[in-house]
């Protein structure tokens, strides 16, 4: 069984800065699980921008707690051993968890919260298990805070935008706000990436670097009762023309210190339209409610591209040029392309 006397191969890096160039291949002993955690052998890990965020020093001085520090807290695999007091699980199951803020998905093993961690079908696939955690709970969450509906008999048929939609986050908010089959749902994205935002159930997909696109409004004029913001450098000035005359609201998933000032200014003026920054804590549940779309054939993972551990680095790359579309996945396993 898996311990400490055992090694496994991660990534790390020991410094703030230093983007990609800066992770290190290395070799760490296996890690042993605390009291209610789980060991888990990784199948596969998502990057998400926060982590690279993190390693940018955008939340020190308390994240990463301590160096060297393996990154990635999104992550799919096969529980190994359980810590005292873990409950819900049994080695062998597979799994999908988010490790929040202790991250190690850019290893062989990681150990992981039993709370923070759900069983995964047999019918969702490794790479579609990675994305749950957090991409597709962001943006489930998200959905709910702006007041939109999953279920065509429950609750009013909104106008929905959705921002950088061809991205982790917003491909499956483009999914999800399509569900109920009465909202009617404007995406903005890269040109190359309109038919693949309409695929995914975008009623009007619009070119960000249009007129249109930047206006935040498609030809039909229809104005939007929620936004889900997954891009970054909007003002609210941007946003206030393009909500609903009756009031709306904006979910910022990448809130800066401006747009808190101003959500705090909405929240004390009772305002109708107003911003809400979003911070997400992922629940058990909510995972196990994506992972039955995901099986129902509902939702799907949008998968950008795919590396070994061993070209981490290179997952890290894109993701930080901000150019990819959907998820980017490493995988455990050496073939992955």
């Amino acid at each position: 069984m898996p311990s400490s006397s055992r090694t496994m191969r991660a990534v790390q890096y020991d410094k703030y800065g230093g983007g990609a160039e800066g992770l290190k291949h290395v070799e760490v002993p296996v890690p042993s699980p605390k009291k209610g955690q789980l060991l888990v052998k990784v199948e596969a890990a998502s990057i998400n921008p926060l982590d690279w965020r993190f390693q940018k020093g955008n939340g020190r001085p308390f994240l990463p707690s301590k160096f060297p520090f393996t990154p990635v807290c999104e992550l799919t695999g096969e529980v190994v051993e359980l810590g005292a007091g873990a409950s819900g699980f049994k080695p062998g199951d597979k799994i999908v968890a988010v490790n929040f803020p202790g991250s190690g998905g850019l290893a062989e093993y990681a150990v992981v919260s039993a709370s923070n961690a759900a069983l995964r079908p047999p019918e969702v696939s490794v790479a579609e298990g990675a994305c749950i955690p957090i991409a597709a709970a962001t943006a489930l969450v998200a959905l709910r805070k702006a007041g939109v509906s999953l279920d065509a008999g429950d609750g009013p048929a909104k106008n929905v935008l959705v921002t950088a939609a061809s991205g982790g986050v917003g491909a499956f908010a483009v999914q999800l706000a399509s569900l109920a089959g009465h909202n009617h749902v404007t995406a903005t994205c890269g040109a190359r990436n309109l038919d693949l935002v309409r695929s995914l159930g975008a009623d009007e997909a619009l070119d960000y670097k249009t007129p249109e696109g930047a206006a935040l409004r498609g030809s039909s004029g229809r104005k939007h009762d929620a936004v889900v913001h997954c891009a970054e450098g909007f003002p609210w000035s941007a946003f206030k023309p393009a909500l609903a005359d009756a009031g709306g609201v904006v979910v910022d998933l990448t809130p800066l210190i401006a747009s808190v000032a101003v959500a705090v200014l909405h929240w004390l003026c009772f305002s109708r339209k107003r911003l809400v920054p979003l911070i997400v804590s992922t629940k058990k549940e909510d995972m196990e409610t994506l992972m039955g779309l995901v099986v129902q054939g509902k939702i799907r993972a949008v998968v950008d591209s795919r590396y070994p551990l061993s070209r981490a680095h290179e997952g890290w790359a894109k993701s930080m040029s901000g150019h990819a579309t959907g998820k980017i996945i490493v995988e455990m396993g050496e073939d992955a392309e």
